[in-house]
């Protein structure tokens, strides 16, 4: 059964939701909610919570959270790669492709991206065009805007 719970944000509210003892999904308000879930904080929720608080309040540039990627193989591995991407920096979709040893595989890296369902924490805000751009976000580009701003 998963559990979640709501936390503000200067983005708005956020929800996160764990199962297991993994947190399974980060979202925006708007974005679906995971399904079955149950409103409960757990001491994981509680955690999570903790440490955007402290991401948005700059004191905190990497996540020490347990996941639980789920998605197909090549998905968990565009991932995987996203967090490799360091606090404050950028790739291209074209770059995260080669990094995958696909160079031509631009557009399945978007496809993968936008079915990252722990955003944030598995920093797919961090992706932009080829010419620097920000284009594609879940949670719109306005918050993704924001997030690379805040992390600059």
């Amino acid at each position: 059964m998963k559990n979640l719970y709501y936390y503000d944000s200067p983005v708005g509210k956020i929800g996160i939701a764990e199962e297991d003892g993994a947190v399974t999904d980060l979202f925006f308000k708007g974005e679906a909610v995971p399904q079955g879930a149950q409103l409960e904080e757990t001491a994981l929720l509680k955690e999570a919570g903790k440490q955007i608080a402290e991401y948005f309040g700059k004191k905190r540039k990497a996540f020490d959270l347990p996941l639980k990627l789920e998605g197909t193989e090549f998905q968990k591995r565009d991932w995987q790669e996203l967090l490799k991407i360091p606090y404050g920096e950028t790739r291209s979709y074209g770059e995260l492709a080669k990094a995958l040893g696909i160079p031509k595989g631009a557009r399945a890296v978007g496809l993968a991206n936008n079915r990252n369902r722990i955003s944030i924490i598995v920093p797919c805000h961090r992706v932009v065009g080829a010419d620097g751009k920000l284009v594609g976000y879940g949670g719109g580009l306005p918050i993704k805007e924001f997030l690379l701003n805040l992390e600059k």
